[in-house]
């Protein structure tokens, strides 16, 4: 078992700056997911922990040992890749022994660990088979397997879900968050799908052109984003977001979006008195806008008006995208709603649940306000 370290970790392929000045620390145990779109350096980070790349700047530690100029194959770490690599004429059982075999493990201990990660990934009976003869899940499995039988202090997973169909993908990603408390080992996954990174992290690292944009548990990230970038990467349909001013009227502040005004709470003013007369950006997520014949009790409600544009069925719940002026914003309501396409409505902010961005330090990715 170890705990992972970044310190000041730079990568760079010629001009370009693939990883910038990264500092993260992954606690031993912990199930730690590198998310963010594609060219983020996510992977690029996975694989200069891995050894597969030098870093140009900075140290990366496995445990205490700073491991910058130590073989791949010597840094006591199993990776999983998006491609399974199984090799067709061998079967499961000899796929998931071979990297013990190339370092001459004695033969009875190669098939307790091979049995043991079969009887783990619950594919025992699979053992004889070649992978032709297998399911893009079981194939998952056993390039799972193959990582679980070296016994590592560290396993990297490189978007191993991406070849699955949508509902194997749910299934793996249990499996997999069960494997980890089950091995109680070290896990860094990188994924650019955040359903995968919210269901299945302790923490998450988001990710954006090279650079640590927020480092925390699931709950925190979607609760308390700490950027623009990070509040509409996280959650799904992702958070909307109105330029606006804050207006002061008496000892009332408003969010005044030009063409809806919606009043801030007292409890929660405080922070933005400052920001009086300023521009912001403001931001509310689809399931704090609500039918207003379906708004939970208790809330603070604040009325918009707006025109009905599409309507997604989702059976559990209506995705309504709206347009308001020039805004365009999406609502997560109730599936008793009956409202119809180009109907003018009324809907309402939750106004207990909002955010505000600042755009004056960086107009790219405002900071959040708090």
């Amino acid at each position: 078992m170890a705990s992972v370290t970044f310190e000041h970790v730079t990568k760079r392929f010629g001009d370009f700056v693939a990883v910038n000045d990264l500092n993260l620390h992954i606690e031993d145990r912990e199930f730690l997911v590198l998310v963010g779109p594609s060219g983020c350096g996510k992977t690029t980070t996975l694989r200069c922990l891995a050894g597969l790349e030098d870093v140009s700047e900075g140290i990366i530690k496995i445990g205490d040992t700073i491991v910058n100029d130590v073989p791949p194959k010597d840094r006591d770490i199993a990776m999983v890749f998006q491609s399974y690599a199984l090799y067709p004429h061998m079967t499961v059982f000899d796929n998931m022994a071979f990297g013990l075999k190339l370092r001459k493990v004695p033969k009875e201990e190669i098939k307790r660990r091979v049995e043991e990660a079969a009887q783990i990934l619950g594919i025992e009976n699979l053992l004889k088979r070649k992978p032709r003869e297998l399911s893009g899940g079981q194939r998952q499995r056993v390039a799972v397997g193959r990582a679980i039988v070296r016994e590592p202090k560290v396993f990297l997973f490189d978007e191993p879900l991406s070849n699955l169909d949508a509902k194997l993908r749910v299934q793996t990603r249990a499996e997999l968050s069960k494997l980890h408390q089950r091995l109680q080992t070290t896990f860094v996954y990188v994924t650019h799908d955040q359903m995968e990174a919210m269901t299945m992290a302790t923490r998450i690292a988001v990710m954006n052109k090279g650079v640590l944009q927020q480092l925390d548990t699931p709950q925190n990230l979607y609760d308390r984003p700490a950027n623009l970038f990070v509040a509409g990467f996280i959650g799904s349909p992702s958070m909307n977001f109105f330029p606006a001013h804050i207006r002061k009227d008496g000892n009332d502040l408003y969010v005044d979006a030009d063409t809806f005004k919606v009043k801030i709470p007292e409890q929660r003013a405080k922070p933005y008195y400052n920001y009086a007369g300023r521009e912001v950006i403001f931001g509310i997520r689809p399931e704090d806008i609500h039918n207003p014949q379906f708004a939970p009790p208790g809330i603070h409600a604040e009325p918009v008006e707006a025109r009905v544009d599409v309507i997604e069925l989702m059976g559990n719940e209506i995705f309504l995208y709206l347009v308001n002026g020039r805004h365009s914003f999406v609502a997560r309501v109730d599936p008793r709603t009956r409202f119809t396409m180009g109907q003018q409505v009324q809907v309402v902010f939750n106004m207990d649940n909002f955010h505000i961005f600042d755009p004056a330090v960086d107009r790219e990715n405002p900071v959040a306000v708090r």
